[in-house]
């Protein structure tokens, strides 16, 4: 099932590879097997900033390998950023969504663990993708620190707070009852997919998704809920226009979602630049108009000479 618009590319091994192989391939950093990601380090004799690479796939598809054919990670390397492109578990018994978010926090982790090794500055990291990974890199950028500092384990001692962030065609919540109060519970429960199932945040019915824990786990996955004034800035891309809501891919990647997160940002003083032509909202003033771009002023690198335009 094709869910999603990063699930519908070719990945590097099927297709034309942009860049390399990376520097350290399938470093595990957890135990199952999905939990792994690969590194390049872009040629640079200082410590550089790094972007991960977050793929899409619905939490159900997908791979790391996608990086490889990314023009805006070849264009990070190119510009003497370093790159990471992590896989993450799939929703599966056992697995629930918020596991998958936490996962993302984790390969974070352990890219700041390696920072010294890989010669890369730990104060300079961004991450992006693609729907469900640019949902994740939101995630990321929107949520607070969840460094633990007094743990035995260094990886865990590690922050998990980003940069900047940038998201193609996001969510802007994966809780059931927000997209229900955003679209309607109709479409919700006739488009929603696997999406709007209470097992996906841990609870066996409606009933104790309402309820306190199940409250606690929409709020964690809600990310326009946890947009606060002291998140990094965010490039917010739904290059789409409106669309009639009558197959899940048009629910889980209607503009609205991005208008939503780009509003309360501006709202609760985030720093955003959005592209949102369903809506009129486009780049201003001196505001950067593509991906690569944000993505390389935010971290305090140098553009290069611009070569067509990047999203």
């Amino acid at each position: 099932m094709i869910l999603l618009a990063a699930a519908c590319r070719l990945t590097a091994a099927e297709g034309h590879s942009l860049i390399p192989e990376p520097t350290v391939a399938n470093l595990a950093y957890g135990r199952d097997p999905k939990q792994t990601l690969d590194f390049w380090r872009a040629q640079s004799a200082a410590p550089t900033p790094v972007v991960i690479f977050i793929h899409g796939g619905g939490f159900t598809i997908g791979d790391k390998a996608e990086a490889r054919r990314d023009p805006t990670v070849k264009a990070c390397l190119d510009a003497g950023v370093s790159v990471v492109s992590i896989n993450y578990r799939y929703l599966a018994p056992g697995v629930t969504l918020l596991d998958i978010l936490h996962d993302t926090a984790r390969a974070l982790q352990q890219v700041r663990a390696k920072a010294a090794e890989w010669r890369v500055d730990p104060t300079r990291v961004a991450a992006f993708g693609e729907s469900a990974g640019a949902s994740l890199s939101l995630w990321l950028a929107f949520h607070d620190d969840l460094a633990e500092p007094s743990s035995a384990d260094p990886v865990a001692r590690q922050s998990t707070r980003l940069t900047c962030a940038g998201a193609k065609n996001p969510q802007c919540s994966f809780d059931p009852l927000r997209w229900e109060a955003v679209f309607g519970t109709e479409v919700v429960e006739r488009l929603g997919g696997i999406y709007k199932s209470p097992e996906h945040l841990g609870c066996a019915t409606r009933e104790e998704l309402r309820a306190p824990a199940g409250a606690l786990a929409r709020a964690e996955c809600d990310f326009l809920g946890l947009i606060s004034p002291d998140d990094p800035p965010v490039f917010l891309d739904a290059s789409g226009r409106g669309m009639a809501l009558q197959t899940l891919g048009q629910l889980l990647h209607h503009p609205r979602h991005a208008q939503l997160l780009h509003v309360r940002c501006r709202d609760v003083g985030v720093a955003d630049v959005a592209v949102i032509p369903a809506y009129d909202v486009a780049p201003s003033g001196r505001e950067p108009v593509t991906l690569r771009e944000f993505l390389l002023r935010n971290l305090a690198v140098r553009l290069p000479a611009e070569v067509g335009s990047v999203r």
